[in-house]
Formats: structure tokens, C-alpha cells, sequence
């Protein structure tokens, strides 16, 4: 028969194991939890400048950007920009716009 103290041992090594799986689940889940908030941020964030531009800007119907970035605006200086992911207004020269593809 074991000796009390190997069985508490035992119960103490079973127990760290387990405390570690679990540590390790919520750390990743925070992880994933933090990546999702920030995606939806970012989007937040990306559609509430495309409304404003759309209301303050004129929008350049018939063009896209350089990589079809959709859509683009022309602001009061006359400067041609789209709107990327990170709500950025990235400028971009008439001569790199393309013409929109017909859908």
C-alpha cells in the first residue's frame, strides 16, 4: 500500500496538470476574445469614416482604387482617396484609378 505522502503527490501533480490546461484554455480564448473585439473595431471604425465621406465628400462613381478598393472619394482640394480597413484615407493619384469593373 502507498504511504500518504506519495498519494498526496500524486494528487498534487494531477492537480497542477489540470490547473495548467485550464490556464492555458482562458489564455487563449482571451487571446481569440481580443482579436475578434478588434476586428470588429476596426470595421466599426472603417464604415463610420466611409459614411462620412459619403456625406461630406463626393464619391467617384465609375472608378475604384489601384487594387479595387471601393469606393473612392474626391474631397474639397479636389484629392482623389479610399478608405482602407483601418479607417486610414489613403491618397491616391487620378492616373492610378481604374475604371469599375461592369458586375
Amino acid at each position: 500500500m502507498k504511504n500518504k505522502s506519495t498519494t498526496k503527490r500524486e494528487i498534487i501533480k494531477k492537480f497542477s496538470v489540470v490547473l495548467f490546461v485550464l490556464l492555458g484554455v482562458a489564455f487563449s480564448t482571451r487571446a481569440q476574445v481580443d482579436t475578434v473585439a478588434k476586428q470588429v473595431g476596426n470595421k466599426t471604425s472603417e464604415l463610420t469614416s466611409k459614411g462620412k465621406s459619403a456625406v461630406v465628400d463626393e464619391v467617384y462613381k465609375n472608378k475604384v482604387g489601384p487594387e479595387g478598393q471601393s469606393p473612392v472619394y474626391i474631397d474639397h482640394n479636389s484629392k482623389y482617396y479610399y478608405v482602407d480597413k483601418k479607417d486610414k484615407k489613403v491618397y491616391v493619384p487620378k492616373s492610378s484609378l481604374k475604371d469599375k469593373p461592369k458586375s
